[in-house]
């Protein structure tokens, strides 16, 4: 039966709340986008599904309130798409806090073809989040990406959005990704990797550093897939050295620890999570023979 984060960090041991109060005074790790040279913060929040609730003020409200704990603690960057169900409405509601527009990075795709229905989808996003720009759209799972990188370059000349991108979420998309990074000039791609699942590692990432592309990279737990395989264990000895106090931590640090990672974006539906989750953008990162201990302790649960 898959085990649940929560049930995780309920288990783990955590360190003393002087610790953890010192620990979240440090700042964020930052990133650049290459294309620019703006920094972003390393961790962001991903909507797909934590966020595609009804959009009634008490479903909101935990979600509203992960945000505000998100952008309290330094983070930026929130991801989401008009294929996450109610996800832009429910971002859209918690965004209409004063000021709260004005200091995020905000995310979305499109993911329908033919540029009359790009644009529309587009104009149904920032309806939907109340909002009048974009920071980053990006082509969804690679539909019509040739036509829709075309609508999006039209939309960053007219400074409706600032940044172009590309996205996939499973291995069999990676040859595919590869192709598009090596005809394209793209700011972004948003890719699959986890410490249990490092195929875009091989040569996805790397092409992304080569070429100068922001990289974003998605479900980094596995969809509970890593909680599942950690529970009841004990967090190993690298994770101590690195400050690690939790499982996300863990993970989310050995995402990071690819220098060419801009941003890993978990979902984090409550204020919980994102305290646990931003630690992971704190102090020490792992070396290559740190994560490669990662690797092998996770290779053998």
């Amino acid at each position: 039966m898959p085990v649940s984060r929560r049930a995780v960090i309920a288990a783990a041991a955590l360190a003393p709340l002087a610790h953890r109060v010192g620990h979240a005074a440090e700042p964020l790790i930052h990133r650049p986008i290459p294309s620019s040279g703006e920094m972003l913060p390393a961790i962001g929040i991903g909507t797909s599904r934590r966020y595609e609730v009804e959009p009634t003020a008490e479903k909101i409200a935990p979600l509203k309130e992960a945000v505000q704990t998100f952008v309290s603690l330094g983070g930026t960057v929130i991801d989401t798409a008009p294929s996450y169900g109610t996800a832009e409405d429910v971002l859209g509601a918690i965004l209409a806090e004063s000021g709260l527009r004005q200091k995020v990075f905000l995310a979305s795709k499109v993911d329908t073809t033919g540029r009359d229905a790009t644009l529309a989808e587009f104009e149904r996003s920032l309806k939907r989040m109340r909002v009048d720009t974009l920071d980053l759209v990006a082509v969804h799972n690679l539909i019509d990406t040739a036509e829709n990188l075309a609508v999006l370059r039209d939309l960053k000349s007219a400074k409706r959005i600032r940044y172009v991108g590309v996205t996939v979420w499973r291995d069999n998309q990676l040859d595919a990704l590869e192709a598009v990074m090596k005809r394209e000039t793209l700011d972004f791609i948003q890719v699959n990797y986890a410490i249990d699942n490092r195929a875009a590692a091989e040569r996805v990432i790397p092409l992304a550093a080569d070429r100068g592309v922001a990289v974003m990279t998605n479900v980094p737990f596995g969809r509970d897939r890593l909680f599942t395989a950690v529970a009841g264990k004990a967090l190993p000895g690298v994770a101590k050295d690195l400050g690690c106090t939790s499982w996300p931590q863990f993970f989310l640090k050995y995402v990071l620890g690819n220098p060419a990672v801009t941003c890993p974006i978990p979902g984090m539906a409550k204020a919980a999570y994102v305290e646990d989750n931003l630690g992971a953008a704190r102090g020490r990162l792992p070396d290559a023979a740190q994560r490669k201990q990662m690797e092998t302790f996770i290779d053998a649960v």
